[in-house]
């Protein structure tokens, strides 16, 4: 299949991820993560890197037929347990200042056949030995990137309808252009769109809003914000003081919500793939920050044992603006994937927050952090609450109110 991927342009992201995405730096060592079948950007990756200086990259890769067999032929205890040794491992090398790089490109919908206890189990024993790697992540110890792979899996998922090589080659595209390599300079097209959102949060920051209010069918919510929030998008600065993009593709500016200043009740906008399950109509209801009743039309059981997971996965870990006028969002794609799904629209995150989206957030200690109105749990799960009907509101500390977006676009 990767035949029907523009070799030049897969080659661009590949140069993208290395000199935008992690802006990697002359010596730094590289891990990277892929499905099996994303090895022609994993080899064009490692190339570039090296050509940046990389002092060694180590790809770990996963397979979807391996992922299956455990859950058709392990025992029961097996999905009470995860590489803990693993995850330690990669602990270290971002302590040491590795660099960390994710290709997804897995089938979203790889585990929907089965048990879900056992995908719920699974998940939960992960998330806990990923934690200590996780930290690292989250607290923007280093400098990461993720980006995407068209997968035929994958492809047949969103293009279910036409062939094999087609349905490749028009994810390849959809992805391709989504991350903006669809051009002959992708780097100084990054370089403008970072401009771009340095501005929003520019503003956003400049107005020191304490809470945001939404509108729109089915929702009414205020979302405090963190006390000494800021926020973020596009191009950041690791603790490591190296400036780099996340998340490739990003139409995103994010900051931290207070964990206990949410109120209200809102529905989701878009389904949400979780974990091979699909999660639609969404509708939840806050009181003093905690989801005290959800629902959905599909995937409820799912639903409610993610909320169950820890006392953190009932409160907000972050809160994302995106216009609804957004390259993915006018694709009119549903990619049942995270990273391009939540750049189609505003959404919001249960789980843990981002020590990033404070004021000095690399000085504070957890227990600052969590004073200020920061959340910890094992999870952090974005979902979209935002269309062309979503009015936002920012609320001063004394009342006043700024309209931020109107009718899905910035006001």
């Amino acid at each position: 299949m990767s035949a029907s991927i523009d070799p030049i342009k897969l080659d661009r992201l590949a140069e993208v991820a290395i000199k935008i995405g992690l802006q990697l730096q002359p010596g730094q060592d590289l891990l990277l993560t892929a499905p099996s079948a994303a090895l022609p950007l994993v080899r064009r990756i490692a190339e570039h890197a090296y050509k940046a200086g990389a002092g060694l990259v180590t790809p770990i890769l996963s397979d979807e037929a391996v992922t299956l067999a455990r859950y058709r032929f392990a025992p029961d205890d097996s999905f009470d347990r995860a590489a803990g040794w693993l995850y330690q491992g990669m602990s270290q090398a971002f302590a040491a200042n590795t660099a960390r790089l994710a290709i997804v490109g897995d089938n979203p919908m790889l585990l929907s056949g089965e048990d879900p206890a056992k995908v719920a189990r699974a998940s939960k024993a992960n998330s806990v030995a990923y934690q200590p790697a996780l930290e690292k992540i989250v607290n923007f110890e280093i400098n990461w990137n993720i980006i995407a792979y068209p997968t035929l899996s994958w492809a047949k998922l969103v293009f279910p309808n036409d062939e094999d090589d087609v349905a490749v080659a028009k994810l390849a595209d959809a992805i391709f252009a989504a991350s903006r390599v669809d051009t002959d300079d992708a780097v100084d097209s990054w370089r403008k769109h970072n401009a771009v959102l340095r501005s929003r949060t520019e503003w956003l920051n400049g107005q020191r809003f304490s809470a945001l209010h939404y509108s729109g069918p089915g929702t009414d919510l205020t979302v405090g914000l963190a006390d000494g929030h800021e926020w973020e998008g596009g191009a950041s600065t690791a603790r490591n003081g190296i400036t780099c993009n996340a998340n490739i593709p990003t139409e995103e500016v994010f900051t931290t919500p207070h964990a206990r200043r949410v109120t209200g009740h809102v529905v989701s906008t878009k389904p949400l793939s979780y974990q091979g399950s699909l999660i639609d109509n969404i509708e939840v209801r806050f009181d003093e920050g905690r989801i005290v009743a959800a629902k959905a039309s599909r995937g409820e059981e799912v639903l409610n044992k993610v909320l169950d997971i820890d006392e953190g996965a009932r409160r907000l870990g972050e809160v994302a603006l995106v216009p609804h006028s957004s390259p993915i969002s006018k694709s009119g794609l549903l990619f049942f994937n995270t990273l391009f799904d939540e750049n189609a629209a505003c959404h919001i995150a249960l789980g843990q927050c981002y020590s990033k989206c404070f004021v000095d957030g690399d000085k504070l200690t957890p227990e600052q952090i969590a004073a200020q109105g920061g959340n910890k749990s094992f999870i952090h799960i974005d979902w979209m609450i935002g269309s062309d009907q979503t009015d936002i509101d920012g609320i001063h500390a004394d009342g006043r109110r700024v309209p931020v977006f109107r009718k899905g676009e910035w006001a």
